[in-house]
């Protein structure tokens, strides 16, 4: 396959099988067997009928959910692609109960094609960023202009 075909079939991941949640496009585009290198630390088996519950599992909690993408940059078997995720937090999200909160989180995937479809995907997300947005994890950075409380009460002295 050309470079621009793989460009191609990878953005069809995020148009039709995510935005459009066409979820027949993951047995066209993705090869059974193939692995996941997900942002945890141990590779996770990745084809079809894995990216379909993926699907499924983050539509059930962000049913508004969608990926923008922002670019693509593809080399012989490898398409790198950068979007942003957007929903809203409508349903549980492993483990954590709905919060109606909005959420906008970055992404870098790379792919690897062979014979028209993905074999090996990794991804780096803000999967920080997300939970701070969720609520789950508070914010460690202070406001802008606000004083942390040490250096306020240090002050006073």
């Amino acid at each position: 396959m050309s470079t621009e075909e793989n460009a191609r079939t990878i953005r069809r991941i995020y148009d039709e099988l995510w935005n459009e949640r066409r979820l027949e496009v993951a047995d066209e585009v993705i090869t059974e067997g193939s692995t996941n290198y997900d942002t945890g630390l141990l590779p996770m088996p990745f084809g079809p009928e894995e990216m379909k519950g993926t699907v499924r599992m983050v539509t059930a909690a962000f049913p508004d959910n969608r990926h923008e993408v922002e670019e693509i940059i593809a080399e012989d078997d490898r398409v790198v692609l950068r979007c942003t995720l957007t929903g809203t937090h409508e349903g549980p999200f492993m483990g954590i109960p709905p919060a109606g909160r909005k959420i906008e989180v970055t992404e870098i995937h790379i792919y690897r094609l062979k014979g028209g479809k993905a074999v090996d995907h990794r991804v780096g997300r803000d999967d920080l960023g997300a939970m701070r947005q969720l609520g789950v994890i508070a914010d460690a950075v202070p406001v802008p202009g606000s004083v942390p409380h040490a250096a306020a009460a240090n002050a006073t002295e």
